[in-house]
């Protein structure tokens, strides 16, 4: 197989893998990349990992641009042509688009691995499409209509644009679409009983979040790089660090968990903010999470071993009914069930969910919601959140259950952390945005049970 074509092969079948089952991009390139072996030469195969890595997740955020540039370059509809053609098509514009390889060798190999693909009667269309593009400067087909321009110019389907532009103004909703292509950052939350932020640094070269105690970012050198070497670091396997958005932690900060106190989390795997609620209770106390599946629930039990969390019991439990046994809590989290359209930049292939798929979600989060509510105390605190930005999941659920519930009042969730307050616009229900701290699109919004 010619120098350079593997990597490519390996990225355009795991495309028409994903686009044909409607599967989730990184559980599919995990399995595939296990056959870039660089024939026993490690460092040939890390570097084709990498550079399928990279170009896959690229193809994916950019899927209505491309789709856009191969219908005027082929003369053609994107969905009549064959799924490994289409794919291969996309791959390689994207490759031409975003990456510094040679244009011709790009070109070519791009040729050759449609024939790989058993489609060798269009190799000429790939070698006439990719060099039709290149003749025409890279550039993108922009359509007048503005919110029709996002769409390609941003990859996001017009209808969640229409979406986004109507729930967030569309200065902030261009800002948050703009933020979805390319690399996005990587957060780690420390365990402060672990080790502290002075050793951490010096074991990792993660820099801290400032404003935000116990955030540390890593850099954007790649996908997943940073993660995927700590994985494998002794700091890692010790305990000291967790993955986790920079947005989750602040989700976790709203909450404001004290050590002794009884907490929920309800909706809890993988159960990142689980293990920095209880780290912030400084491992004292009661912390009771929930989720529906055994398997994941053993995620959350796997990871509070790691970290040396004794004070947290993970057990299956369904949110919308809560077992009768369950304590009445200081706190409880409830980060519900949602269509997570604000972390398209980690996630790429969400943002081709049809709103149709999410339009039946505010009812069960507002099932969920209810049923949390019952195990506040008087007094106690409840966090709603949500990964997704739009309005009917998030304010619209809250502010119907703050007309049923006079009981509950919305508080500001960032009072006692200055930084977060001032960069976030100071609301009891909170939008965070890529634009406001670099975290995913998240929503929270903070309730308090009336004493009496």
């Amino acid at each position: 197989m010619m120098n350079g074509l593997a990597p490519r092969l390996v990225c355009a079948q795991t495309l028409i893998r994903t686009v044909k089952q409607g599967s989730y991009g990184n559980l599919a390139l995990g399995a595939a990349m296990k056959r870039l072996d660089g024939n026993g030469d490690r460092e040939a195969a890390a570097r084709d990992q990498r550079l399928c890595r990279a170009l896959f997740m690229s193809t994916l955020e950019r899927l209505v641009t491309l789709d856009a540039l191969i219908a005027v370059h082929s003369g053609r509809k994107p969905e009549k042509l064959d799924a490994e053609v289409l794919c291969v098509l996309r791959c390689g514009i994207c490759e031409l688009l975003t990456m510094r390889t040679p244009e011709a060798a790009a070109v070519n190999l791009w040729t050759e691995a449609v024939k790989k693909l058993r489609k060798a009667s269009a190799a000429g269309m790939i070698n006439a499409v990719l060099r039709g593009f290149l003749r025409a400067d890279k550039a993108i087909p922009v359509p007048a209509e503005p919110l029709a321009a996002m769409s390609v110019k941003y990859s996001v389907p017009l209808p969640l644009v229409q979406r986004l532009t109507a729930d967030l103004g569309t200065e902030a909703a261009e800002a948050f679409m703009a933020d979805s292509l390319g690399e996005p950052p990587l957060y780690f939350r420390q365990n402060p009983l672990r080790c502290d932020a002075a050793e951490l640094t010096a074991q990792t070269g993660l820099m801290p979040v400032p404003g935000i105690p116990f955030a540390f970012q890593g850099d954007r050198s790649g996908r997943e790089t940073t993660g995927a070497a700590l994985s494998d670091a002794a700091v890692f396997a010790d305990g000291w660090v967790h993955v986790q958005d920079l947005a989750s932690q602040l989700c976790c900060l709203a909450l404001d968990a004290q050590p002794g106190e009884t907490v929920l989390d309800v909706c809890a795997a993988p159960g990142g903010k689980t293990f920095a609620v209880a780290e912030m209770m400084e491992n004292r106390g009661q912390l009771l999470a929930y989720d529906l599946h055994p398997q994941r629930v053993r995620l959350i039990q796997d990871g509070a071993k790691r970290l040396g969390l004794t004070c947290i019991t993970a057990q299956t439990g369904d949110a919308r009914h809560p077992a009768p046994d369950r304590p009445a809590a200081d706190r409880v989290l409830c980060d519900v069930p949602c269509s997570g359209f604000g972390v398209m930049r980690r996630k790429p292939e969400v943002r081709y969910k049809s709103l149709e798929e999410a339009a039946g979600l505010p009812a069960l989060q507002y099932k969920i919601l209810e049923a949390s509510a019952e195990a506040v105390r008087p007094g106690g605190v409840l966090v709603y959140s949500t990964c997704t930005v739009l309005r009917a999941e998030n304010e619209d659920v809250v502010s119907r259950f703050l007309e049923q519930h006079r009981e509950f009042s919305a508080k500001l969730p960032f009072a006692q952390y200055p930084a977060a307050a001032e960069r976030t616009g100071g609301q009891p229900m909170t939008t965070l945005l890529p634009q406001m701290l670099g975290t995913d699109g998240f929503f929270i919004a903070k309730l308090r049970r009336n004493a009496d």
